[in-house]
């Protein structure tokens, strides 16, 4: 036999082997490695007075969220409740109805909207006057003398929405939301995202600060830390500022942690948070979405 054809043959051989192997292993890349390549990383050094910087967390990693005794939906307890409390514009009430939209999608629950229950729910003893001036309502009875009671059989989280400002305890001046992981209730208060007063001029950022806090929280009664991961929505945040620089997009690692207990299409899910954020003129977020399904082709 030709030596020369012999060593032709086993080259060309090998070439196409080695070519089928990669790209079986291409084939295995899974959704979260795929995206992953878009993930944002955090800054190395935190700026003074962020949630990082005052905050020293343990990094959650996906073997620590498995371990973790958390809230799941499970068949006939699936569903996410949003409970708004107070008395709502027009504009308010568009604002509830597409967080029920989104929450759907994000999620890939069932989400409903309960009837309203009227600010008279308060007794005088959870209200005071802020330094600003406002009426403010102690977030903690939010959770334990109205949200837990009324958390409907169904539910596998109850989140209540409320146009008041929120305080935790006396000594804070404020507080965006606040939830019981353990019970899977929260309330998000939608006053300081707007301002005090939502307008047709500052619905978008509302809006967007609203399906990011809501997202969050729930991310959290779901047993999701923290993110110290990358840019994520599952971020801590100190203030609105830092709010608005997360991103509403959860990072590969924590919607790896979310898919491992709500067993969603992620393709699927991605295409409808794409529609969603084209709909809405949520422009950032779009493009990312966009970009993810661009290293899914």
């Amino acid at each position: 036999m030709n030596p020369g054809k012999f060593n032709f043959t086993f080259l060309f051989f090998y070439a196409v082997l080695s070519a089928l192997l990669f790209s079986c292993q291409k084939q295995r890349k899974t959704y979260f490695e795929s995206i992953a390549l878009n993930d944002i990383n955090l800054s190395a050094s935190p700026k003074p007075g962020s949630w990082r910087y005052n905050h020293n967390e343990h990094f959650q990693t996906f073997e620590d969220f498995k371990k973790l005794k958390k809230i799941k939906p499970t068949p006939g307890k699936n569903t996410i409740y949003l409970q708004p409390i107070g008395t709502f514009d027009e504009l308010q009430k568009k604002e509830i109805a597409l967080t029920k939209e989104y929450l759907k999608i994000y999620f890939q629950l069932e989400t409903k909207v309960l009837p309203v229950l009227p600010n008279t729910i308060f007794p005088e003893k959870v209200k005071r006057i802020s330094k600003e001036g406002q009426e403010q309502i102690l977030a903690s009875y939010v959770l334990d003398s109205i949200l837990i009671k009324r958390k409907p059989k169904d539910a596998v989280v109850l989140m209540g929405i409320t146009e008041k400002d929120l305080f935790p305890i006396p000594e804070w001046n404020y507080v965006f939301g606040l939830a019981s992981y353990d019970n899977g209730v929260g309330v998000t208060s939608m006053y300081r995202f707007a301002g005090g007063q939502l307008t047709d001029s500052n619905f978008d950022k509302s809006f967007l600060r609203l399906i990011k806090i809501s997202s969050h929280e729930i991310g959290h009664m779901f047993g999701i830390s923290h993110c110290l991961n990358a840019n994520c929505v599952m971020n801590g945040t100190n203030s609105l500022t830092e709010t608005d620089y997360h991103l509403a997009r959860a990072c590969s690692l924590c919607q790896r942690k979310l898919n491992s207990m709500i067993h969603y299409n992620n393709k699927k899910r991605l295409l409808e948070l794409k529609n969603f954020f084209e709909k809405q003129y949520l422009n950032t977020e779009f493009s990312l979405a966009e970009q993810d399904l661009s290293l899914l082709q």
